[in-house]
């Protein structure tokens, strides 16, 4: 599966942000369709995504929109017009809001009618948003509704708004944050990434929605890679650096690893199932863990395919 550590959401009507984001640094260049855009101008911004997907390079990033939501008029056009004016030239579409897994059916029972109609012998991909209480708790349902489904999304903004918890900034820390005996959000955040984890898929965190806060963007990348996210939505060019560092290995994380399966093969070699490394006790758990962490660093590009696995 290809590393999506950051992903950079543009609105979907603005030509010159579309051209920005596509030629960045971030792994996935997302065109919204949703939030990003007023409802006056939403099924004009239609024809920009198409031509953004058809005129533009995109290298190695998949032509990626976010639709519009189940319960709004524009989400069977915003499929339909777009996979069709792009004659299939789609990788991948965002579902924004789903609370059970029937949305994901609707969605992907009308993209198979689309993609029959073009000819298609490829799926388009599909990447769920859980951002509301109904959302959570179906998620593990939602997770297992569609070979198609590669991730799902944790949206913190509309989450909130759901539960009715107070928030001053999308996943940004407010005073509410300071009262809460701990992190408001882990359990939201830990049942949508063991959701993922069985289901066999991605789990990817919301934004943080300060861009000029580099140290709280930072500290936010972290809090998600240690629960086990694969990557982050950023709402700024600015915060794809720090993304796509975080959501890496580090030097010294890959460096380590290597070591750990270069002891554990020479000890089973032995016929050991247990070995000593710098003091610390390898077995199979920890085998596992570091090649996780080698399988990561190879999808970033920090190492090359025939390196150690």
């Amino acid at each position: 599966m290809k590393i999506e550590r950051s992903v950079l959401s543009v609105p979907g009507s603005n030509w010159k942000m579309i051209q920005k984001g596509v030629a960045s640094e971030a792994d996935v260049a997302l065109l919204d369709l949703e939030d990003a855009v007023p409802p006056g101008i939403k099924a004009e911004a239609r024809s920009v995504v198409v031509s953004a997907f058809t005129e533009l390079s995109w290298g190695g990033k998949p032509r990626t929109f976010r639709m519009n939501a189940l319960d709004t008029p524009f989400f069977y056009r915003d499929l339909i017009d777009i996979v069709e004016q792009s004659k299939g030239a789609v990788d991948l579409i965002i579902i924004p809001k789903v609370n059970r897994p029937e949305d994901v059916y609707v969605v992907d029972t009308l993209l198979t009618q689309v993609e029959a109609g073009l000819g298609m012998e490829r799926q388009i991909r599909l990447e769920a948003q859980i951002e509301t209480a109904d959302g959570l708790v179906n998620c593990e349902a939602i997770a297992r509704s569609s070979d198609r489904l590669v991730s799902l999304i944790y949206g913190p903004g509309d989450y909130s708004a759901s539960v009715r918890m107070p928030s001053g900034s999308i996943g940004v820390m407010d005073e509410w944050d300071q009262l809460y005996p701990g992190h408001r959000y882990q359990y939201v955040m830990h049942r949508i990434l063991a959701a993922a984890r069985v289901a066999g898929i991605r789990a990817i965190d919301g934004p943080f929605g300060n861009f000029r806060d580099e140290e709280g963007h930072r500290k936010s990348c972290l809090i998600a890679r240690s629960m086990g996210f694969d990557g982050k939505w950023c709402i700024h060019p600015a915060q794809i650096p720090t993304t796509n560092e975080v959501f890496a290995p580090s030097v010294e994380e890959l460096e380590w690893a290597q070591r750990v399966i270069a002891a554990y093969e020479e000890a089973n070699e032995k016929g050991l199932g247990v070995v000593a490394l710098d003091e610390k006790m390898i077995d199979a758990a920890n085998i596992r863990m570091a090649r996780v962490t080698v399988d990561l660093a190879r999808a970033a590009g920090m190492l090359d395919e025939d390196e150690q696995s």
